[in-house]
């Protein structure tokens, strides 16, 4: 079996997709980023990542119930696949074998 590569930012996207579960739409899934890494995320940044992680098979979707605060439009919830969470596995793991055996320097 592939493996499916994510880079820094895909990693942060579907972490915070993962963790907000049925919670998790573009706007919160922003939200979320910028709260725990006090990081401003543009939502288009957002929206590409999340496209290009259903593409990958990390995330699968499902449409909500139009609501009328959204002017009768759905919300499109994005919700993590094993595929996704076995890429975030292998990723983490390849950052700890870089990390092992580094010890930090001071000058």
């Amino acid at each position: 079996m592939g493996h499916t590569y994510l880079g820094e930012f895909e990693q942060i996207v579907l972490l915070a997709a993962w963790r907000l579960g049925d919670e998790s739409y573009g706007m919160r899934i922003r939200q979320e980023i910028q709260d725990r890494l006090d990081r401003p995320i543009t939502i288009g940044a957002v929206y590409v990542t999340l496209e290009r992680l259903a593409q990958k098979g990390c995330l699968r979707t499902r449409t909500g119930e139009p609501t009328p605060q959204r002017g009768g439009r759905a919300k499109r919830f994005y919700l993590i696949t094993p595929t996704g969470v076995a890429a975030l596995e292998d990723a983490r793991q390849q950052l700890a074998r870089m990390w092992q055996g580094l010890r930090r320097q001071t000058r």
